[in-house]
């Protein structure tokens, strides 16, 4: 009997390995942790210790051994090989979200002067790509091949393959250079909506409320903690909904929908950053995440 047991469980075992999953690659906002310039308390003792990556996350299918990158960012290289060599997985192409610094510069790794890649897919949305295709250095990797853009576009969802698909979702955002978009990614059991950048949930034409109830893990933009976070400077004009926020909008959730909310994309003076801060316990005591990096979600 026993030894019956330790084979039925291995079995499952072995078909969760299989299942297709998202692994978060970084967890900050576009700076990094800690960022450059920073001496204040939050980085100042961080070089070099407790660096953190910038905002990144992987798709990853066991059984192809395929995987996909949402963004390329400053912190590309280690992210790309953490995705190859850690999860075993070839890179079949990046997704973006947008054009702040934080999404894109890691495309820069593809060119001559480092991978000299081919033709690597690079899927974006219409501005995004007319950015890319109009402005060096970018202009260069399409000219030589080193990345193929290849055209996506709201709400139409792209086959990954025959039990992986991944759907853009328009949000409001400082669109200087293009337009932003989060993604649902889709497997044969679970869905995620990754959400890194956003402006205020109340100028949105979605209701993110629906949507939690509607999938099973929400990675969503929780840049800073509370207003008033940087001194001296008018957070209106960097709009992000606080945590503080969005937990009290989340209020009338029950355990199981707080449960699947994770807050990524943390900029370096928010305090939630720091594992066991008051402010990453009361995340929690609300029920609550906070992304890590290396967490898994099946699908």
């Amino acid at each position: 009997m026993k030894f019956l047991l330790s084979a039925i469980s291995s079995f499952f075992l072995l078909i969760g390995d299989e299942d297709p999953y998202v692994v978060i690659l970084g967890i900050t906002q576009d700076g990094g942790y800690p960022q450059a310039g920073c001496i204040k308390s939050c980085c100042k003792d961080l070089w070099g210790v407790n660096s953190k990556k910038v905002s990144c996350i992987g798709i990853v299918d066991p059984p192809s051994k395929k995987s996909w990158m949402v963004d390329s960012t400053p912190d590309f290289p280690e992210q790309y090989h953490i995705l190859k060599e850690h999860h075993q997985s070839k890179i079949e192409g990046i997704f973006l979200t947008h054009a702040h610094m934080g999404h894109y510069t890691g495309l820069l790794n593809f060119g001559k002067e480092v991978m000299g890649s081919n033709k690597i897919s690079v899927f974006t949305m219409p501005k995004m790509k007319l950015f890319l295709t109009n402005n060096a250095p970018w202009s260069q990797l399409i000219k030589i091949n080193n990345i193929e853009l290849i055209p996506i576009f709201k709400d139409r969802e792209i086959q990954l393959n025959s039990h992986l698909i991944i759907e853009p979702i328009l949000v409001p955002h400082r669109d200087e250079f293009s337009e932003t978009v989060g993604f649902k990614i889709m497997g044969s059991k679970k869905s995620l909506v990754y959400i890194p950048d956003i402006d205020k949930w109340n100028v949105w034409e979605r209701d993110i409320i629906k949507i939690i109830l509607n999938n099973d893990f929400i990675l969503i933009d929780g840049t800073f903690y509370a207003n008033n976070e940087i001194p001296n400077r008018d957070m209106s004009m960097i709009p992000h909904p606080f945590i503080t926020e969005s937990m009290e909008l989340f209020s009338t959730l029950n355990t199981i929908n707080r449960n699947k909310v994770y807050f990524i994309h943390l900029n370096h003076t928010n305090p939630a950053i720091k594992n066991n801060s008051a402010a990453f316990n009361r995340i929690r005591s609300k029920r609550f995440n906070i992304a890590q990096e290396g967490q898994k979600f099946n699908l």
